[in-house]
Order: structure tokens, then sequence, then C-alpha cells
């Protein structure tokens, strides 16, 4: 059974199908390399941002403490990042990026790119850019 057309006219409806539909996607895509979305997630912020702290990290990708240092402890026993002394603050110690790392992001990437072309399939190049940038615009507007 379909949908109340009422609610299928709704954005805020729309939008949150297409995120359980991306969300499914993205997480089968990387389960089939055997992580989680929070794994690329922290490496995909650690190549953007570079070495941080574990608590800069966690609030920057709104992950919970002990979420995040379990998925720490995942990435560091892959060899994929590293805890280092601050140099800066001796107090505490940031989490890098490793080179083996780098690679394994290169593979997710490809995996994550070929589910947001599975999700966006029915579109062009042109509306997916288009859709893209609307998006933005909405939740730049939100974040204030």
């Amino acid at each position: 059974m379909d949908s109340p057309r009422r609610l299928r006219s709704l954005p805020s409806w729309l939008t949150s199908q297409v995120a359980l539909q991306g969300d499914r996607l993205v997480s089968e895509a990387l389960a089939e390399a055997g992580v989680r979305k929070h794994h690329f997630t922290v490496l995909t912020a650690l190549a953007e941002a570079g070495a941080v702290s574990q608590a800069e990290l966690g609030r920057r990708l709104w992950l919970d403490r002990s979420d995040l240092h379990a998925v720490l402890n995942d990435l560091e026993r892959e060899g994929l990042v590293a805890r280092v002394r601050d140099e800066s603050d001796r107090r505490r110690n940031l989490v890098q990026l490793t080179p083996a790392g780098t690679d394994e992001l290169v593979r997710w990437d490809a995996r994550v790119e070929a589910a947001q072309d599975a999700l966006l399939a029915p579109l062009s190049a042109v509306e997916r850019e288009t859709l893209a940038s609307l998006l933005e615009r909405v939740v730049a507007h939100h974040r204030g």
C-alpha cells in the first residue's frame, strides 16, 4: 500500500524517505567491506581536518564519547588511525589518519559513491547537482 498522498507531498516526509534509503544503501555498501558508517565518518573527518583531539572529533561528528572510543579502537586495531601525543599540549592525545587509513578511505569512498549513484539513479547529472545545492542551502539555513 502506498503512503497517503498528503504525506507524499510534504518535503519533510520525502527527504526523510530519501535519507532512509540513502542510509540503507551506504550502510550496506560499507558492510560489504566489513565496516560501519561511523568508521567511514571518522576517517573522512580526519582526512579533511587532520589530527584532532578525540574530544574535538566527537563534537565535530556528534558522536557520544563511548561510541567514538569504540570506533577509534576498531580503527586503531586495523592500523587506520593512531593516537599520538599532542606536542603543543602533552596532556592530551591527538587522533590522526595513518597512510593505511588514507588508502582504506579511498576504497570506502568508492563504495559510498556507488551507493550515491544507486540512490540518485533516476536523476541526471544536472538534477543531482541541483538537488545537492538545494539541500545544502536548506541545511545551512537551519544550522544558523
